[in-house]
């Protein structure tokens, strides 16, 4: 079974003492690098709605971006991403051997590389995956990544001999992924929040749920899907009665607190 999950625009660029691997789509990476580094503020600020600092701050990123970067400028990816769904993954406290198997059956999206998994040595980067970005493939990373992300995704599962897709990633990232190429059933769990009997999807901790429920399947070692609905990590718990073949729901009350 194959878990995807999203970046985070929030990086944590602390020193990581691991061994890398390399992005499997490193080559298209170079290729977007460069579009980028000819971009000028203006056009950083418009393409994905930055303030003046951060526009700034993703323009040196991307004119220091290298084909051949020093181990410094590189983090594992699983570990240098810092949104909320990584506060739910704590990939940093996974065990080696849970890391090692987070490697062949977890896979991040990504609007610069494509796909990473946990591993993979990435450079300090924002790139939204909605962005419009033109290049000689289209008007929009989408255009751009066409099947590739779900090819790479594709053999993967085949590699670890599934057929199964467990969907935790958002729609923004998931949308590049076409399911006539990657040819995998699709699994997506919803995560809600009951207040006072009215089951509701509250952003903030989809995200996070979204990061447990990767790790819970890294954890149990799960490789059937009926395995997820076992997941009780911050009080949420399986409601067949909300639930859908490929969209298990899982609620927990409002006041349960933060997803950990």
């Amino acid at each position: 079974m194959l878990v995807v999950i999203s970046p985070a625009k929030r990086l944590d660029w602390s020193e990581r003492k691991v061994e890398m691997t390399e992005p499997e789509l490193l080559a298209d990476a170079g290729r977007l690098a460069k579009t980028m580094r000819n971009l000028t503020l203006k056009d950083l600020k418009g393409l994905m709605d930055l303030s003046d600092d951060l526009a700034k701050l993703n323009r040196d990123r991307f004119r220091a971006f290298s084909e051949e970067p020093q181990p410094e400028d590189l983090r594992p990816a699983a570990l240098a991403f810092a949104g909320d769904t990584y506060l739910g993954l704590e990939a940093a406290s996974l065990e080696p051997e849970e890391m090692a198997w987070a490697q062949d059956h977890l896979r991040i999206l990504s609007g610069l590389y494509g796909v990473l998994r946990p591993l993979d040595a990435m450079q300090a980067y924002r790139l939204e995956m909605g962005s419009r970005l033109k290049t000689r493939r289209g008007k929009s990373l989408y255009e751009f990544w066409r099947d590739d992300i779900a090819k790479a995704l594709r053999l993967q599962a085949e590699a670890v001999g599934s057929d199964v897709l467990i969907n935790c990633a958002s729609q923004e990232y998931f949308g590049a992924v076409p399911p006539k190429a990657l040819k995998l059933r699709i699994v997506t769990p919803q995560f809600m929040e009951d207040k006072n009997g009215t089951p509701k999807i509250v952003s903030f901790f989809a995200k996070r749920a979204r990061g447990a429920m990767a790790r819970f399947i890294i954890q149990n070692r799960i490789v059937d899907p009926e395995g997820i609905l076992g997941f009780d990590t911050g009080g949420y718990e399986y409601r067949a009665d909300l639930s859908e073949p490929e969209k298990p729901v899982f609620v927990r009350p409002a006041d349960a607190g933060p997803v950990s």
